[in-house]
């Protein structure tokens, strides 16, 4: 199982960014996939998922701004992220939950100046 997330980069508070988490190894289509993100000096936490079915969950920090999406032909999640705060610098990390082992991908910068 692979995870390989791109699309960080340094963006001025308003700004826009879309984060992709690339996959394989798995059945894409049947799993749950997840953004998390960790900020310096804290924890990591939850952003967003997307079920098998395309339901769709947020943290409430990020509900309105940020918007979850899949390809089940590209086996990819993606992260569009509107409307960005200096708060929502991290390291952003992908996850997938396979056989009951979680798997994260490699992690991708987001830099927000205000």
């Amino acid at each position: 199982v692979q995870l390989q997330a791109s699309g960080g980069g340094l963006v001025s508070a308003g700004e826009s960014l879309k984060l992709s988490c690339r996959t394989a190894g798995f059945n894409f289509r049947l799993n749950t996939v997840g953004w998390y993100r960790q900020a310096p000096g804290k924890q990591r936490e939850f952003v967003a998922n997307i079920t098998s079915g395309r339901s769709t969950n947020y943290a409430d920090s990020v509900e309105g701004r940020f918007t979850i999406s899949r390809d089940n032909v590209k086996n990819t999640v993606y992260l569009q992220m509107n409307s960005l705060k200096p708060e929502d610098t991290a390291v952003y990390y992908c996850k997938t939950t396979y056989r009951d082992r979680n798997y994260w991908g490699q992690g991708t910068l987001v830099t927000v100046s205000s």
